[in-house]
């Protein structure tokens, strides 16, 4: 699901609440990012101008977002060490599938490897988090708002992404629904493998 900023007619307005806050992503760029763009200026145009592709880390699933009180120091202060320690990835999205009982579709990663590192030590850095909707399932949305025909549903769900994306760096970002979000923080991932 895609971060902050929403309005969505499948989200009841206890749901859209819960898209405020602080959000910790990972941008998808290079060939990945171009080939998961051009899927959402296909297949979502509302999407693919509200918000380049990106992986929501904390957030949306496994913790919820970090209350908005908390300073962009205390946010640096815990998540810099993380970020120092953790070498870059390289992930594959799985097949397209829908979220969680929902008319979203998403590219699903692996939610139990390095990503699921990254996740755990984020959650237990420190930060307080609010409480997930759903246990940590890592992807990047191809389609959030519209509802799909049948048919276009299924050309949608057929479609692949074989590139792998490089997560090198993780952006903090606030999230204050109905403004635009902005960026906090972004800190590169540094760390080698005796890092970890």
């Amino acid at each position: 699901m895609a971060w902050g900023g929403c309005q969505s007619s499948r989200r009841s307005p206890t749901d859209q609440v819960q898209l405020n806050g602080i959000f910790i992503i990972a941008a998808v760029g290079g060939e990945a990012g171009d080939q998961i763009r051009a899927i959402n200026e296909r297949f979502d145009p509302r999407l693919a101008r509200y918000k380049a592709p990106h992986v929501t880390i904390t957030g949306s699933s496994g913790v919820g977002p970090i209350p908005a009180s908390v300073t962009t120091v205390e946010l640096w202060e815990k998540l810099a060490p993380v970020a120092s320690t953790t070498e870059p990835m390289t992930l594959r999205f799985g097949p397209p599938m829908r979220f969680m009982q929902t008319e979203i579709v998403v590219l699903p990663l692996d939610p139990h490897g390095r990503l699921r590192v990254l996740h755990d030590r984020i959650a237990s850095s420190g930060l307080p988090f609010g409480r997930a909707r759903f246990t940590f399932s890592p992807h990047c949305t191809l389609s959030l708002y519209p509802t799909l025909a049948v048919e276009i549903l299924r050309e949608l769900l057929e479609l692949r992404v074989l590139t792998p994306v490089v997560i090198d760096r993780v952006q903090v970002v606030q999230a204050l629904d109905p403004q635009p979000s902005r960026t906090l923080l972004e800190l590169p991932l540094t760390g080698g493998p005796e890092s970890a």
